[in-house]
């Protein structure tokens, strides 16, 4: 294996896993609704579907997600990069961000926050726990529904995500995704033996 062997220096504790999925949270209402960039998010168990968020108690919309207990998790693809970073450093207690980006929202089917139109995927959430941690407060979501873009589905029905052009977060910058380089599961894969050749 040509693995390469990093000389390392010892640094105190920090936030640098990467890269991380900027994500576009809304929450709300259809007719009020609010939106910020999250990246503090992920999986956290597979079955019941649980997911998270971390978000600063100063953050205009964290009363408004822990008092009506629900959001929705947007992912962004490449074409949204401007909006996802301006919803970041933007508070929705000073502009509307959504009209501001030309951002429009639809109503959810298990929630009662939006959904955003121009995300491929949005993922409907219902708060079960919210876990103070310090700079953040983590609040733990029970995944309720998943609205997925029809334009993606391949013909067999499969979310071909891989087409969607999504956005990666890497210690403060913005990247879109690279190259293929393998399924899950392709290294312990037994390769396929090839048929011989009728004559």
């Amino acid at each position: 294996m040509d693995y390469t062997k990093y000389t390392k220096e010892n640094w105190k504790g920090s936030v640098i896993t990467s890269p991380l999925p900027p994500t576009l949270v809304t929450c709300g209402s259809v007719d009020k609704p609010n939106i910020l960039t999250i990246a503090w998010t992920g999986i956290l168990n597979t079955r019941p579907p649980v997911t998270y968020i971390s978000i600063r108690p100063e953050r205009y919309s964290y009363d408004i997600i822990k008092n009506n207990g629900e959001f929705v998790i947007n992912l962004a693809t490449e074409k949204l990069v401007r909006a996802v970073d301006y919803c970041g450093v933007k508070s929705g207690k000073n502009t509307n961000k959504l009209s501001d980006m030309g951002l429009t929202v639809d109503k959810g089917s298990t929630v009662n926050a939006p959904i955003l139109e121009q995300s491929p995927v949005s993922i409907e959430c219902k708060v079960r726990e919210i876990v103070p941690l310090g700079s953040h407060d983590m609040f733990i979501a029970d995944i309720t529904a998943v609205d997925a873009a029809t334009e993606l589905l391949d013909k067999d029905g499969r979310l071909a995500l891989e087409n969607a052009g999504l956005l990666a977060y890497s210690h403060g910058s913005y990247f879109s995704l690279g190259k293929k380089l393998g399924n899950f599961g392709f290294s312990v894969r037994r390769k396929k033996k090839k048929k011989p050749k009728h004559k």
